[in-house]
């Protein structure tokens, strides 16, 4: 699988989760906490791999998206909080459903600012074998990937 299928894979993962979230319920506290884990592990494990792997390697291949690559990282130090909030608030919070509701908001820019504008750039300017190459890597790097979203370097850059 090359690298930007599995990324987008990942934004699919996050997506469905996301829409499990919002057709829950208000009431359905233990179901909203455990979809919040599943975002907050893959969410986590996928800017990761992003980010120690695919963004500097896109950076090379194409060093005009310098600029894109770093709002990237200033969007992922947003997202990586409103995780680690997330991770400790009790479902019934009356915060709990506005801090998800904001972060799939960003979640859902940040996807579309990347398959839309970003990766077909990537695509081009890497090749089928390469991004072949970049796939094996992310998916090796996945079962070393931290959990923590504070663990994440641009949590506190």
């Amino acid at each position: 699988m090359d690298a930007i299928v599995l990324l987008k894979d990942d934004h699919n993962t996050v997506e469905r989760l996301f829409k499990d979230f919002e057709k829950a319920g208000d009431r359905a506290h233990k179901t909203k906490r455990d979809i919040a884990d599943e975002v907050i592990e893959e969410l986590t494990v996928h800017t990761w791999i992003e980010e120690k792997i695919f963004y500097p390697a896109a950076r090379e291949a194409v060093p005009q998206t310098k600029d894109h690559v770093l709002e990237s990282v200033e969007e992922h130090h947003v997202v990586l909080w409103m995780l680690s909030e997330l991770t400790g608030l009790d479902p019934k919070d009356e915060r709990f459903d506005a801090k998800m509701t904001v972060l799939m908001e960003n979640v859902r820019h940040h996807v579309e600012e990347e398959e839309q504008e970003w990766f077909p750039q990537v695509r081009s300017a890497m090749g089928r074998n390469r991004l072949v190459e970049l796939g094996e890597e992310l998916a090796a790097a996945k079962s070393t990937a931290p959990r923590d979203p504070l663990k994440v370097p641009s949590a506190h850059e």
